[in-house]
């Protein structure tokens, strides 16, 4: 049986699957079993795959979305550990070695993941921040709160151990693009969250990624942020109350933010009140709040 399962997720991604494959392949630590998931390819993905060898395949009669295929993954997974990899992106040689490594000198850390680089569809290094952002990281702890501030985990770059998601559940189908967010955050309420630094991951940008399709981002937002709030009032005595009372206050913001770009102004004024009840000085959500009143087209462009 091998140690560690990958999920590989495939959806209409043919011209930079091969590199993807090649890429666990190339790696340094072998004792894995490729779980390629289709989830409804048009463009030659399934033909492919069906002539590669030492793979498992499993084709979606119908497209699922990425937390359904990942879920059928799961189920089919038979390795200790679990890694995820998108059918864009690319590894480097030692990441599962050195993944696997720390968790075992870690046995509280449930989940590792790595440093990376973004590039671009012909492999190349994207210099600056093509996201609007670094490539994402959480040094090895206690990271929940940092997950309400953002999101660090490429989820390409994560392994994680099978117990995790045998006691915090399976991926929540009904998300488009955040389901792996809020996973993370299941797990760091249960686990120490490991980092390998590295270019060890490569996050592949180009104009069909999830992230680009903003408006059910934010449908996704919305509800993300509302998880996070019931998880956040469980939770008191595991942090300093201030560092506490500042990850609500943020997460009352963010979520007052999305229920304006979603249309829900009078939503969007309660919890921007329930923020700055908490943060008073926050002088971004007193603006925001104010911008609530303007029409919806109105404030969706200042943001």
């Amino acid at each position: 049986m091998p140690r560690v399962s990958i999920l590989l997720t495939c959806f209409n991604h043919i011209a930079y699957l091969p590199a993807c494959l090649d890429s666990v392949r190339a790696q340094t630590y072998a004792d894995f079993e490729v779980i390629a998931i289709d989830d409804g390819s048009t463009d030659g993905t399934r033909e492919w795959l069906a002539e590669q060898k030492g793979i498992t395949r499993i084709f979606n009669d119908a497209n699922l979305g990425t937390y359904a295929t990942l879920n059928v993954g799961l189920a089919a997974a038979s390795g200790e550990l679990i890694a995820v990899l998108n059918d864009d992106d690319v590894w480097a040689p030692p990441k599962l070695e050195r993944q696997v490594r720390l968790l075992d000198e870690h046995p509280e850390v449930g989940l590792v993941h790595t440093g990376g680089r973004f590039i671009d569809g012909a492999g190349a290094t994207i210099p600056g921040n093509p996201l609007g952002f670094a490539f994402p990281r959480f040094e090895t702890g206690d990271i929940l709160l940092g997950l309400v501030f953002e999101n660090k985990i490429i989820a390409s770059a994560a392994l994680a151990r099978m117990r995790c998601f045998e006691e915090v559940g399976r991926f929540n189908e009904s998300y488009f693009g955040s389901g792996d967010w809020e996973m993370w955050f299941r797990i760091a309420e249960r686990f120490q969250v490991g980092y390998v630094e590295g270019e060890l991951t490569d996050y592949r940008v180009h104009g069909a990624n999830a992230s680009h399709k903003q408006e059910r981002i934010w449908k996704d937002d919305e509800r993300l942020r509302e998880f996070f709030a019931a998880e956040l009032a469980r939770v008191g005595e595991r942090f300093d109350s201030v560092e506490l009372q500042r990850a609500k206050a943020f997460n009352f913001a963010a979520m007052g933010t999305v229920k304006a770009l979603n249309g829900d102004a009078v939503g969007a004024r309660r919890v921007y009140a329930a923020s700055l009840a908490l943060a008073p000085g926050r002088w971004k959500t007193y603006a925001r709040f104010a911008a609530s009143y303007l029409p919806h087209r109105v404030f969706r462009k200042l943001l």
